[in-house]
């Protein structure tokens, strides 16, 4: 059987219906173009015709419709992040990273020439919507700025050591890149600036990690040594030259003991000198008796006999002084 053709169903529709659906259409179309809305995060630029004409402050706005004023809401009060040497899938309580590595922007040349993997984000927040849009592309952004950063990282690592790179040098490198992207940004005029830059794993390329890793072992080992040595050092010194201040004064002591003494004697015999010359018979007898009085001091039972025996006694007791 031959297909059944139906006939077009044909709408009577009267011209004031025809109407009322042209104006209710054009009221729809003035209405939505009309109005804007920014977000409290955002900042708004208005372009009539395509030339910049001002930007809007967060709030409900109105612009010429049927597209003769245009809209561009720019996120101006986020925090916006770009990662180097590394990506985030899955950002939440359990972090969880790519698979994929990416050694044209992690692996740099330090200024030892040894080479190492360094991973980093940047926190940007864009600060002239203005600038933003109309001085680079859409696609030319992010791309700028994350080779102003690539460039001031391998500039910062090329200047350093790698164990340098790898320790005590972490904070300066931040601090360097943050300066010198918010310098060179600037000079772009890009409208936007560089809040944070942030070192997030440095280690050695994978198919050395292991050595460098027993080299770094050593050199820790050594400073340790050092150390211990430089303590040990820090005890005996000290303890050493305390004594041999203790000495010092101890000889000290005993050498103004025996100078006072010294002159103690001199004095004295300086002042029985002067007795005597005044009468030698009566000072030579005084120093006679003194000394003979140092002697027998003491002593008990003690005969005296002058040399001519004059007292000598030819009979004594035998029995020290018993009957007779």
């Amino acid at each position: 059987m031959p297909p059944k053709f139906r006939e077009p169903v044909r709408l009577n529709l009267k011209p004031r219906t025809i109407i009322a659906i042209a104006v209710v259409a054009a009221a729809a179309v003035f209405l939505g173009t009309s109005f804007f809305v920014v977000d409290t995060t955002e900042r708004g630029v208005l372009t009539t015709f395509g030339r910049f004409t001002r930007t809007a402050e967060p709030g409900l706005h109105w612009k010429i419709p049927f597209g003769i004023q245009r809209n561009y809401n720019v996120k101006t009060e986020v925090i916006q992040v770009e990662e180097f040497g590394y990506r985030t899938d899955k950002a939440g309580l359990q972090t969880v990273y790519s698979d994929r590595e990416y050694p044209e922007e992690a692996t740099m040349l330090t200024g030892d020439l040894n080479i190492v993997d360094v991973e980093w984000i940047i926190q940007y927040r864009i600060t002239d919507p203005k600038a933003w849009l109309f001085n680079f592309s859409s696609s030319e952004r992010i791309r700028t700025i994350r080779d102003v950063s690539q460039a001031a990282m391998n500039m910062l690592v090329g200047d350093r050591t790698i164990l340098n790179v790898l320790g005590p040098e972490r904070t300066a490198i931040e601090t360097a890149c943050l300066e010198i992207m918010n310098d060179t940004l600037s000079s772009y005029d890009m409208g936007v600036r560089i809040i944070a830059v942030k070192l997030q794993n440095i280690v050695p390329p994978k198919g050395v990690q292991q050595s460098f890793e027993d080299v770094n072992k050593a050199i820790q080992d050594m400073n340790r040594l050092i150390n211990e040595g430089k303590e040990a050092y820090n005890q005996e010194i000290p303890k050493a030259r305390g004594q041999a201040d203790q000495l010092i004064q101890i000889a000290r002591g005993y050498a103004a003991e025996r100078v006072n003494k010294a002159r103690g004697d001199v004095a004295r015999f300086a002042s029985v000198y002067s007795e005597y010359r005044k009468a030698p018979d009566v000072t030579r007898e005084r120093l006679y008796y003194e000394m003979v009085e140092q002697v027998f001091e003491g002593e008990t039972s003690v005969e005296l006999i002058d040399k001519e025996l004059g007292n000598f006694i030819p009979f004594k007791s035998l029995d020290g002084g018993g009957k007779r």
